[in-house]
């Protein structure tokens, strides 16, 4: 996959070319270029923004860096690309998207800055995403995310395949607990389930976990998820506990608040 970053703050992407992206960048999966589209002004003061037409407040990215910028992108990398503006405004960016993103052979990311774009660019662009409903200072931390979570996704990234599909939101769920050695610490015990080598036994169990974790986190998620008939019958158990958990906390509630008042 190629990745360009157009950006007026290409040393921030500097610790994206560490840890797991550094070694698909080793391992010749990614090449990761990040142009600074300051050097595409041609004000004696290298100027990118001006005022809007109209007035108001702020100031607005000037067309010209950036449809530069992606000429230079088209240049040295010739074909089909998808090329992505970080924007308040966009499309919510999820899991789903990155993996559609993840099968893509060249992505460019557009990092505004200031008050906003001329209108203009948006016709070099294929895609808008936002990462939520609030406002940071420019594009930069937004991209950043959505390339790790692309990147990640990308065959023989991670040293461990299986990691990228048992994640959280993979499968429409919240991944579910996980434990390594000592096996108790400081009075905390891992499940007995996860110590005795029972293959299907475990894969009930982080099921039903799975599904209690996003019960009780995210229960909208269980909304958009298909479940089978296996699935269904552990959720009905989580709830089952989950309300005779919350029927104790009461009671026990009640109880104490007696002793207070007696």
């Amino acid at each position: 996959m190629q990745i360009d970053v157009l950006s007026l703050f290409p040393n921030m992407f500097e610790p994206l070319r560490e840890s797991m992206i550094g070694k698909a960048l080793e391992r010749h999966l990614l090449n990761f270029d990040v142009v600074d589209y300051r050097s595409y002004s041609h004000d004696k003061h290298h100027h990118v923004d001006d005022t809007p037409y109209g007035g108001g407040a702020g100031m607005l990215l000037k067309p010209e860096p950036l449809f530069e910028a992606m000429d230079g992108v088209n240049q040295r990398h010739p074909g089909p690309k998808r090329v992505i503006l970080m924007d308040p405004a966009g499309k919510k960016f999820d899991q789903q998207a990155a993996r559609e993103l993840s099968q893509e052979r060249h992505l460019v990311f557009i990092c505004g800055h200031y008050e906003g774009y001329d209108e203009r660019i948006r016709t070099l662009v294929t895609d808008e995403y936002s990462l939520g409903d609030y406002v940071l200072t420019g594009g930069e931390l937004p991209a950043m995310v959505m390339i790790d979570a692309i990147v990640r996704l990308l065959p023989g990234v991670l040293g461990n395949d299986e990691s990228a599909h048992t994640d959280s939101f993979e499968n429409g769920l919240l991944e579910y607990p996980q434990y390594t050695r000592p096996p108790e610490y400081r009075g905390m015990q891992v499940p007995e389930v996860l110590q005795n080598g029972n293959h299907q036994l475990i894969a009930r169990w982080r099921l039903k976990e799975s599904l209690r974790r996003t019960y009780l986190r995210r229960p909208d998620l269980l909304e958009r998820v298909e479940l089978d008939d296996a699935a269904k019958k552990l959720l009905r158990e989580v709830k089952t506990e989950e309300a005779t958990k919350a029927a104790e906390r009461r009671l026990n509630a009640f109880e104490q608040n007696k002793e207070d008042t007696d």
